[in-house]
C-alpha cells in the first residue's frame, strides 16, 4: 500500500494539469503538505513537489549578508518579466526595492537590519500589491562575516588611533568590485548612536548618514583619503561605518546595494580637541563613562562565571564559543588583550540585562584577570553577538557592545591612561563558582559513555531517545542504520547515523550523514541548511556551528552543547548538560546525578540490574524507541519512509552479534591487536571484529580516547580567587589554582608584615596570613613607642613592690 501510494504521489506529479485545475499550488502553501503534492521542504528529495514549488517557495544567492544590508542577491529558478515591479520585504515591514536583470532573475537588495539570524523574506512583483513568493535571508553580524563580503581597512589600527600622538597621514580602504554594480560610486560615513533613557521602553538605536568623503569615484575597488575634523556638529558621533555605494542614489538612501566597512571608532573625524590632546579629551570621556555606569543597574551578578583554564573553555562549548577577536587558531591576535593567547565568550547573554561574559587565557592556560593585566578578561554590559529578540539596546548584534563596553575601554585604556576606571566597572570574574558540564558520548557501532561514566554497547537498529529532560525541555534523539560490510552486505551491527534535537519552542536541527557518507548535513525544521557563506548561524531558540563539513556543534539557551563529527562513515556525538540538568535526565545516555549505580533508568522508571549483561542492556535500550508522534526526524527518501517511518521504530528483527568471537584464523585478528590496546580496547575490537572495519575499529579508539580527554579536560579545579599584593609591594605569580604559590615583597624602604608566600590550598583558601607592607620608619618608631611603655610598666611594678 506504501509503495502504490507513494506512486500514485509521483504520477499525479508528472501531470501539472491536474494540480492547477483542482488549486494545487504552492503560492500560500510553502511549508504546507496540501493534498495530493507537497509544498514542503523534503518535497524535493521525495520528487513529489507541486509544479510550481519552486515559483513560490523561493530559494536565494547568496543566501547571507552583513546585518548593515546592501546585499544584491537573485531569485532562483522564479520566473520575472521585463514589466515585474519587485518590492522585497523583510521582516513582514521593511521593503526595499529590487530589479529584474538581463537574463529575467529578479534581484532583491538586503535591508539595515538591528537583528542577526534567518530573517522572512516576501517578494512582490507587481510593485507591492501582493507578495505571493516566500523565502528567507541569513542576517549576519559584521564580526562573523568573511572579509570578501566587507570593505576593508588597509592597517584597521592607524583609523582607530587616528590623531593619538603620532598617528596620521593618509587613510586608505579597499574593496571587491563586484559588491557594488556600477562604474561610479560614493563614499559615505554613518554613524551609529543609542538615544533614550537606558532600560526603558524609549531605548533606540539609530543608524544615520552623516555625510560623504567622496562622490562619483571610480568603483576601483580601493579609496584613499587625508581625514580632517567633522563639521556641523558630527563629530559627537564616535561609532560608525563607511559604506560604498552607487553613485546613481541620492546621498545618504537607505537599503541600496552597498558594500561597508566593519563598525569602528571613529577617532579620525573627531574634533580639533582630540588631536590637541587626544588624551585629555578621553579623560574626559572616561569620566563622563564613569559617572553613567554609577547610575546604571549593576548586571555582574547575574552573568556566568568564567572557566578556570583555557582547557576547561575550549571544551565547554555548550556555553562558550571562541571570541573572534582572540583566537588561538588563528594566531592568538588579540589587540584588545595584551599577554592573552585565546578569549572566549558566554554564548548566551544574561536574562535581564542581556550582558555577555569574556574570560581570556595567557599561554600557561590560565585566567587573566584585569586585577593583573590590561588584556585580562572583561564582562560586557551588551553581550557582543546581541540577544533575541534583538532590533533594541542592549541586545543590537555589535553595536550596542560599541557603545557601552568598547568605546569605554578606547576612552579610558586606548586614548588615555586611566584603565582603573574602566576596570571598576568591568572587573574579571573569577570561575571560583564555574561548574564544569558533564559530559556523555554515543561513538562507533554504537557504544555509549553515560554521563555518570557508565559503558556500554547498544546495536538495536531504529530511532531511540538519546537523552530527555522534561524540566528543560531538552529532547535528543539518534538514529542508527546497519553497518555494511566491505562487499556491501549488511552486518549484525548498527552505527549512529543522524541525531535530532529541540529545547522548548526551538528550532529542530538535525544533523545526519549524507548518502555517501562522506560528510554531515544539517537540517533545520526539515530543510537542509547551507553552512558554504557562513559557519555560524542564530536560529529560533538554538544556535549551529560547522565550520567544516565534519564537523557540527549545537548550542541551546540552557547551556547544553551537542558536538557530531564524522568518523570514518558514522557519527561520534558528545552531549554536555550543565550542573542545573541534575536529575532531570532520561535515556540512553543516563541519569546525570554523579550516580553510576541508578544511570540505566528504563522508560517506565526500572533500573537494568546487570550492565555486563549484552541482553538485557539490548532491552534497554530497545525500551527508549521513539514513537511515530514523538520522532523528530526528516524522512525524505523512499529508504527513510520505509526503513523508519513505516516500519517498527525499534526493529525486532535485527539480532546484532552481542559479543566477539576471538579466534586466531580470523585475517584482522592481528589488525585489531595492533591498533586496540588499553582502556576501551573492547569496543576498538568490535568494531574490527564483528564490524569488519579496521578504519572503523580505529576511529572507536580515536573518539573513546578523545571523550577520555574531554572529561579530563572539564575536570572541576579548586580556586582561591585573586590575591591582592601588599600596599607598596609587589607580587610574583598570577596563578590562583589549587597547588599554586604567589610570593609577596615590599618596595624598597619598606618592610613586609605577614606571609611572604602563599599556597592556594584544597579548601580554596590561601595558606599563610595576609601580608601589608610598612615603613621603616614606622617600624622604628612603634620600637621606640613600646620600648618607653615597657619602662614606664617597669617603673610602676617597681614601686609597689612587684618588680623581680
Amino acid at each position: 500500500n506504501v509503495k502504490l501510494m507513494l506512486c500514485y504521489v509521483m504520477l499525479l506529479n508528472s501531470t501539472p494539469s491536474f494540480f492547477i485545475s483542482t488549486g494545487q499550488t504552492c503560492e500560500g502553501n510553502c511549508g504546507n503538505k496540501p493534498d495530493g503534492c507537497s509544498c514542503h521542504p523534503t518535497c524535493t528529495s521525495l520528487k513529489n513537489c507541486c509544479t510550481d514549488y519552486r515559483e513560490y517557495c523561493v530559494e536565494i544567492f547568496p543566501y547571507s549578508g552583513s546585518m548593515f544590508g546592501g546585499t544584491d542577491f537573485a531569485v532562483l529558478d522564479a520566473s520575472f518579466n521585463e514589466s515585474s515591479q519587485i518590492i522585497c520585504r523583510f521582516n513582514n515591514n521593511i521593503n526595499t526595492v529590487g530589479y529584474v536583470d538581463e537574463n529575467s532573475r529578479g534581484h532583491c537588495i538586503s535591508p539595515l537590519l538591528y537583528e542577526t539570524g534567518w530573517i522572512p523574506l516576501q517578494i512582490s512583483s507587481d510593485n507591492g500589491a501582493t507578495y505571493n513568493r516566500v523565502g528567507s535571508w541569513l542576517s549576519v553580524h559584521t564580526g562573523k562575516l568573511g572579509l570578501q563580503f566587507k570593505a576593508m581597512q588597509i592597517n584597521s589600527t592607524k583609523w582607530q588611533y587616528y590623531g593619538t600622538p603620532n598617528v596620521g597621514g593618509t587613510l586608505q580602504m579597499i574593496w571587491n568590485t563586484s559588491l557594488v554594480k556600477a562604474d561610479r560610486v560614493n563614499i559615505e560615513l554613518w554613524g551609529y548612536r543609542e538615544t533614550g533613557e537606558p532600560y526603558s521602553d524609549y531605548w533606540q538605536g539609530e543608524w544615520t548618514y552623516l555625510y560623504s568623503l567622496a562622490k562619483d569615484q571610480p568603483n576601483s575597488g580601493s579609496f584613499s583619503f587625508l581625514p580632517k575634523p567633522a563639521e556641523n556638529g558630527f563629530s559627537s558621533w564616535e561609532l560608525g561605518s563607511v559604506r560604498v555605494s552607487s553613485s546613481n542614489y541620492s546621498d545618504g538612501m537607505w537599503n541600496v546595494q552597498a558594500v561597508w566597512t566593519e563598525d569602528h571608532a571613529l577617532a579620525w573625524h573627531l574634533e580639533e580637541k582630540f588631536r590637541q590632546n587626544s588624551a585629555a579629551w578621553a579623560l574626559e570621556k572616561c569620566l563622563a563613562w564613569d559617572q553613567l555606569e554609577n547610575e546604571l543597574p549593576n548586571f555582574l551578578t547575574e552573568i556566568i562565571d568564567c572557566p578556570c583554564t583555557l582547557a576547561q573553555a575550549r571544551a565547554d562549548t555548550g556555553r562558550f564559543h571562541t571570541d573572534y577577536g582572540c583566537d588561538i587558531e588563528k594566531g592568538s591576535v588579540c589587540t584588545y588583550h595584551p599577554g592573552s593567547v585565546h578569549c572566549v565568550r558566554a554564548i548566551q547573554a544574561s536574562p535581564k540585562y542581556a550582558a555577555g561574559q569574556q574570560c581570556c587565557y595567557d599561554s600557561t592556560g590560565a585566567q587573566v584577570l584585569t586585577a593583573d593585566s590590561i588584556g585580562g578578561s572583561t564582562p560586557d554590559r551588551a553581550h557582543d553577538w546581541g540577544s533575541p529578540p534583538y532590533k533594541k539596546p542592549p541586545r543590537i548584534p555589535g553595536q550596542s557592545h560599541w557603545v557601552y563596553d568598547v568605546l569605554s575601554f578606547y576612552y579610558c585604556c586606548l586614548w588615555s591612561d586611566n584603565c582603573h576606571y574602566y576596570f571598576k566597572h568591568r572587573p574579571s570574574s573569577d570561575c571560583r563558582r564555574y561548574q564544569s558540564p558533564s559530559s556523555a558520548v554515543v561513538f562507533g557501532d554504537p557504544h555509549i559513555i553515560t554521563f555518570d561514566g557508565v559503558s556500554y554497547s547498544f546495536n538495536g537498529k531504529g530511532e531511540y531517545t538519546l537523552l530527555t529532560s522534561a524540566e528543560k525541555q531538552l529532547i535528543i534523539q539518534g538514529r542508527t542504520e546497519a553497518v555494511n560490510g566491505e562487499l556491501l552486505q549488511a552486518l549484525k551491527s548498527t552505527k549512529l547515523s543522524a541525531v535530532a534535537m529541540k529545547e522548548a519552542s526551538s528550532d529542530v536541527i538535525e544533523v545526519r550523514l549524507v548518502s555517501d557518507q562522506s560528510s554531515l548535513e544539517v537540517l533545520k525544521n526539515q530543510k537542509i541548511l547551507s553552512f558554504t557563506e557562513q559557519s555560524w548561524m542564530d536560529l529560533q531558540g538554538v544556535f549551529v556551528f560547522s565550520p567544516t563539513s565534519s564537523n557540527v556543534t549545537v548550542m541551546f539557551p540552557s547551556g547544553a552543547g551537542v558536538e557530531a563529527r564524522l568518523r570514518e562513515g558514522t557519527i561520534t556525538v558528545t552531549v554536555l548538560l550543565p550542573e542545573e540538568f541534575k536529575d532531570s535526565t532520561l535515556g540512553l545516555l543516563g541519569k546525570m546525578n554523579h550516580d553510576a549505580t541508578d544511570d540505566l533508568v528504563l522508560s517506565n522508571g526500572q533500573l537494568v540490574q546487570n550492565h555486563s549483561n549484552p541482553e538485557e542492556l539490548f532491552s534497554f535500550g530497545a525500551g527508549w524507541a521513539v514513537t511515530i508522534n514523538s520522532t523528530l526526524f526528516t524522512y525524505d527518501s523512499d529508504y527513510l519512509l520505509d526503513t523508519y517511518y513505516y516500519a517498527p521504530k525499534h526493529d525486532p528483527s535485527f539480532i546484532p552479534v552481542f559479543s566477539v568471537s576471538e579466534s586466531q584464523d580470523d585475517p584482522l585478528a592481528n589488525q585489531a591487536s595492533e591498533i586496540c590496546s588499553g582502556e576501551g580496547s573492547q569496543f576498538c575490537r568490535y568494531d574490527i571484529l564483528v564490524g569488519r572495519s579496521p578504519r572503523m575499529g580505529n576511529a572507536t579508539r580515536v573518539s573513546f580516547r578523545s571523550h577520555i580527554s574531554l572529561v579530563d579536560d572539564l575536570q572541576p579545579v579548586t580556586s582561591c580567587g585573586w590575591l591582592s599584593p601588599p600596599t607598596n609591594g609587589k607580587k610574583d605569580g598570577t596563578t590562583y589554582l589549587q597547588g599554586a604559590k604567589v610570593q609577596l615583597s615590599c618596595d624598597d624602604g619598606y618592610t613586609l608584615k605577614g606571609s611572604t608566600e602563599r599556597t592556594c590550598q584544597e579548601n580554596g583558601l590561601w595558606s599563610g596570613t595576609e601580608t601589608s607592607s610598612v615603613t621603616l620608619i614606622l617600624i622604628i618608631t612603634t620600637i621606640v613607642l613600646l620600648s618607653k611603655k615597657q619602662k614606664k610598666r617597669c617603673s610602676m611594678c617597681f614601686s609597689v613592690g612587684l618588680y623581680f
